[in-house]
C-alpha cells in the first residue's frame, strides 16, 4: 500500500463522465464520509453536512434543476437543460458538501466556509486511497437559492461542492502545476 505522502502526490481529478460503477456504498461509503468529517473545525461545529444522490434520485435532481431553469427562461438553449438534466447522472455517486456556515460569536464564517473546503478535499484524498476516482464540482446550482433548496438544501446554507465518486475507466492525467517559485514567497518583515 502506498505511504500517505504517495496518495497525496498520486491523486488527480477524473472527470464526472469517465466514473462508472461501482461507487462505494455500505461502510466503505460511511468510511469516506468518516475521513471526510476529520476536518479542522474551530469550536467543533461541524459547519458542513453530506447529502448523497445517487441511484435513480440523481435522475430526478437533474430533471428539477432542468424545470427550474426552464420557468426562469423559456427561452434556454436546449443544450443547457440537458445538461442540467444530466449533471448528476455523469458519475454512479455524487456526494453535495453542504457548508452551514453562520454567524458566531468566536468562530468566523470564513472558518467555517473553510472548513466545508477541506471536508471536500479530505472526501477526493479517501476515495482515491480507496481506489476509487472523484472529480469536485460546483457550477450555478451550488449558489442559486431555489436551485439549493431543490437539492436539500436549507435556508442559509449553500454547496461547497459536489462530489462525483465512482470507478475511472480512464487512466489519471497529470495536468500543468505552478512553479513553487512561482507561488512560495518568504515574509522578510
Amino acid at each position: 500500500m502506498p505511504s500517505a505522502i504517495e496518495l497525496l502526490e498520486t491523486r488527480r481529478t477524473i472527470p464526472a463522465v469517465n466514473l462508472k460503477a461501482p461507487a462505494p456504498s455500505g461502510a466503505e461509503l460511511d468510511r469516506l464520509l468518516t475521513v471526510a468529517s476529520r476536518v479542522p473545525d474551530h469550536g467543533k461545529l461541524a459547519p458542513w453536512r453530506f447529502i448523497l444522490y445517487r441511484g435513480e434520485a440523481r435522475r430526478t435532481a437533474g430533471e428539477r434543476l432542468a424545470e427550474l431553469r426552464a420557468e426562469r427562461d423559456p427561452e434556454i438553449a436546449p443544450e443547457k437543460l440537458a445538461e442540467d438534466r444530466g449533471r448528476f447522472t455523469r458519475a454512479p455517486l455524487v456526494v453535495g458538501v453542504v457548508s452551514r456556515a453562520a454567524p458566531h460569536f468566536k468562530i468566523p464564517e470564513w472558518e467555517q466556509e473553510l472548513s466545508a473546503g477541506a471536508a471536500c478535499m479530505n472526501l477526493l484524498n479517501a476515495a482515491h486511497a480507496l481506489g476509487y476516482a472523484a472529480q469536485w464540482l460546483t457550477d450555478w446550482c451550488a449558489y442559486d437559492e431555489a436551485a439549493i433548496e431543490l437539492l436539500g438544501g436549507r435556508p442559509g446554507e449553500r454547496f461547497a461542492g459536489f462530489i462525483h465518486i465512482g470507478t475511472p475507466d480512464v487512466p489519471p492525467a497529470e495536468r500543468p502545476r505552478p512553479a513553487l517559485a512561482d507561488i512560495v514567497s518568504e515574509w522578510q518583515g
